[in-house]
């Protein structure tokens, strides 16, 4: 694979995990901790359920007690979306997940603007939830120290009890306990044999994708289609408006003509693993593969695929030109976009 290529899938990841972030300021601010908190349970419910049980084998991890594969699951699912976790083990049945700075999930001034609850939130969503998939009804979840309370960050530990849990026990608190000391000998690597960079690259933007996609379904799922495709709209088209300059940077884009914003998006969506073909005579090209709505139907491609459009949007509607994007489905595998001159 080209550096520009792997350039454009980078790229595209920096997009998706600035969109999720935005999203999550949006719904913040104008829906309230609430609202957040059962967002991110089900959201990060969705995403255990689906990844999982299914990754197991892929990360290496059979053979290991449930408390230390579910505490490496974690480091190894994580660093492959570029997010810092360490592993310390103290025996088979109490296995300890500490995520360093800066946080993915908040990245920058976003760790500031979002409730304490969603880290509550996602904690019973999918570590609560280890011990049920694994069918394993002494497995639990401790957290000794959360992101945003102002302790050392997100840390806690799998534990394996001598007894079967309730629901209200899988996931407990114990405030005040330290972790092992740090050994870097200790952590786990994904299979060198499996994971090449490319893979990695891929890996990093397929993990912000999915937070994008199952984070509007499960949006969805709270407030319903009309409300949610108007936070989803919004934060797209205002991060597009936002990073616009430095995808365009990044990808030796020139801010022009509308040409040169046709040729921005055919360059960022090759990221994404997608067909396009410029059409002849104007700021347009066809678009096929669509890759953010992959496996989705009826309404809940709809849904993406309206609030992902506004992403593109907003990186035209930021060049120095007045320019604006149309996009026309012409079937379930295939766009057109049109870049407009506002002037002409």
């Amino acid at each position: 694979m080209t550096t520009n290529a792997i350039t454009a899938i980078k790229a595209q990841a920096e997009m998706h995990h600035a969109y999720f972030l935005g999203l999550q300021l949006m719904v913040s601010s104008r829906k309230g901790p609430e609202v957040m908190e059962e967002w991110m349970f089900r959201l990060f419910r969705r995403q255990h359920l689906e990844k999982f049980l299914s990754s197991f084998e892929k990360l290496g991890l059979q053979g290991e007690s449930d408390a230390v594969a579910c505490a490496k699951y974690h480091v190894l699912s994580n660093a492959i979306g570029g997010v810092a976790v360490e592993y310390m083990a103290e025996n088979d049945k109490k296995a300890w997940v500490r995520f360093r700075y800066p946080r993915w999930m908040y990245d920058g001034p976003t760790l500031c603007g979002v409730p304490p609850g969603v880290g509550r939130g996602f904690m019973r969503g999918w570590y609560a939830h280890n011990g049920v998939s694994l069918k394993n009804p002494r497995l639990g979840y401790v957290c000794v120290s959360e992101d945003l309370t102002g302790e050392f960050g997100f840390c806690g530990y799998f534990k394996e009890y001598d007894h079967d849990l309730s629901d209200d026990e899988r996931l407990q608190y114990a405030k005040g306990e330290l972790p092992p000391p740090y050994d870097a000998d200790a952590q786990p690597k994904p299979p060198v044999n499996e994971w090449s960079e490319e893979r990695l690259e891929k890996a990093s933007r397929n993990y912000a994708m999915e937070y994008v996609r199952n984070g509007l379904l499960e949006l969805n799922s709270i407030l319903g289609v009309t409300e949610t495709q108007e936070l989803g709209e919004m934060s797209a088209r205002l991060i597009g408006l936002q990073y616009y300059p430095k995808m365009a940077k990044t990808l030796g884009s020139n801010d022009g003509t509308a040409e040169d914003a046709r040729d921005f998006l055919t360059s960022i969506l090759a990221g994404m693993g997608d067909q396009t073909t410029d059409l002849p005579g104007s700021a347009g090209f066809e678009h096929s593969g669509l890759r953010i709505v992959r496996g989705l139907q009826g309404s809940d491609r709809a849904l993406v695929l309206n609030c992902w459009k506004e992403l593109w949007l907003g990186c035209v509607r930021s060049h120095r030109e007045m320019l604006s994007l149309d996009m026309q489905q012409i079937n379930d595998e295939k766009l057109v976009w049109q870049v407009r001159n506002l002037r002409s």
